[in-house]
């Protein structure tokens, strides 16, 4: 069996499915930094989505790359798919951007 999720900081709490068998209901291993957890697919996620390898709180930040890349929208269970349905992305944000400009034209 091949490595089905990659994750690259051990900080992170989200990995990358690397893997088109990621299934509602198997059981993979992850290695996340220097050890290897078991996690129970929640949901069939795709190749390249996000999974969340730990419990993620609604507010916390989604964590990829050890960086922040949105805001968990509602509570995400280990195990389940991290996408925009309970994520909102703080990246490449346009409709944020002209709003930000006016503020700042305004101070």
């Amino acid at each position: 069996m091949g490595k089905k999720v990659y994750v690259i900081k051990p900080e992170d709490n989200t990995g990358t499915v690397i893997s088109d068998n990621v299934r509602a209901g198997q059981s993979i291993e992850v290695r996340i930094g220097d050890r290897t957890e078991l996690i129970k697919i929640q949901s069939d996620i795709p190749y390249g989505h996000k999974i969340a390898v730990r419990d993620i709180k609604k507010g916390e930040q989604i964590l990829k790359y050890g960086l922040s890349i949105g805001t968990a929208t509602e509570d995400i269970q280990q195990g389940a798919h991290v996408h925009i349905h309970n994520m909102e992305s703080n990246r490449g944000r346009g409709d944020r951007y002209k709003s930000e400009k006016e503020k700042e034209v305004s101070q």
